[in-house]
């Protein structure tokens, strides 16, 4: 175990109220103090069944370059596929403890696969309010079936059927993006790995907390994917950075959460922004999160692409391996 569960520490401090001091972020930070009150922030809504072609791309392009976040209803993505995955997660972290273990990620991986707590190198300490699960999904070459829970028994099939119901969401969205640019179709998604684009499952587990006002579940960051998916559950706690300060994201039932993460931003040479947001916490409930980092494969390297570079234009990222990138990204160095 690398350290103490959060869903362990939760436990323990049921009727207690007061929150371990590795827990209390500073002032900067707390979301009692930081966050907008009594304002949702409407994030662009974008319907994947709207047979404007021009139209889903044009909403795609704009939200993606002025807010790098934006939520899809209509996916087509079937609301049983969802709630399943939902479920399988839910069960899974409402197993013994001892069961869980049977899947933490062991000490010395350079994989962030497996149970855990801790992801990224924490600054004076401080901890986030979550415990986590990782897997590949996809491609079949990178999939390491010792991650996936065997306990709920359906976990593989509802983790399987959502992966392939991802599949249309995924190519609708690199293409939009990529034509977005000015690129033909499929040039975005080639320069993150193409077939071999690599999707990554996690499960944010964020049990109660008995002080919310001075916690987070994982705090302000950008994704260092090329795109993020993400499904919640119906618990509010997903914050984005706007005009300078912090405002919660709207709620939408069985919509999909897109985050513009770092490697497209780095592609499109910064004409698309990665969003910068963080998570809260609940008092009396259990929030729970379902995002798939889809990634360029380890070894694969990622810079500005060459079309969109030009001498008014020149390069304002390094072009380097993604596994590099990451590596500087969760121990806190500079890229």
């Amino acid at each position: 175990m690398d350290v103490g569960r959060v869903q362990e520490v939760a436990s323990s401090l049921l009727f207690s109220g007061t929150l371990p001091s590795e827990f209390v972020r500073p002032e900067t930070e707390q979301p009692g103090i930081t966050t907008v009150k009594g304002q949702v922030l409407a994030v662009p809504v974008i319907d994947f069944t709207n047979p404007d072609d021009d139209s889903v791309l044009t909403a795609i392009h704009d939200a993606s370059l002025n807010w790098g976040m934006f939520q899809i209803i209509n996916h087509q993505i079937p609301n049983e596929v969802i709630t399943h995955l939902q479920a399988v997660g839910k069960e899974f972290f409402e197993l013994r403890p001892e069961e869980k273990e049977i899947y933490a990620k062991p000490s010395a991986s350079k994989s962030v696969e497996g149970y855990g707590t801790k992801l990224e190198k924490e600054i004076d300490g401080k901890r986030g309010w979550v415990d986590h699960l990782f897997h590949i999904i996809w491609p079949p070459s990178s999939i390491n079936y010792n991650f996936w829970p065997q306990n709920p028994p359906s976990y593989r099939v509802a983790n399987e059927e959502y992966r392939k119901n991802l599949h249309g969401v995924v190519e609708k969205l690199f293409r939009s993006l990529s034509l977005g640019l000015g690129l033909e179709g499929h040039e975005l998604k080639e320069r993150v790995g193409g077939d071999e684009l690599v999707y990554l499952l996690k499960i944010n587990y964020y049990p109660p907390c008995p002080r919310p006002d001075l916690a987070l579940g994982v705090p302000a960051h950008t994704d260092m994917s090329a795109v993020t998916i993400l499904v919640p559950n119906e618990v509010q706690g997903l914050q984005a950075f706007r005009d300078g300060h912090w405002y919660d994201v709207n709620y939408i039932p069985n919509a999909l959460v897109i985050h513009i993460g770092d490697q497209i931003e780095i592609l499109s040479n910064g004409k698309y922004k990665s969003v910068f947001h963080r998570t809260t916490v609940n008092k009396e409930k259990t929030r729970i999160s379902w995002p798939v980092f889809l990634e360029p494969p380890p070894e694969f390297e990622v810079g500005p692409h060459p079309k969109l570079v030009d001498e008014e234009n020149p390069a304002k990222y390094k072009t380097k391996k993604y596994s590099e990138y990451a590596y500087c990204k969760l121990n806190k160095i500079p890229q």
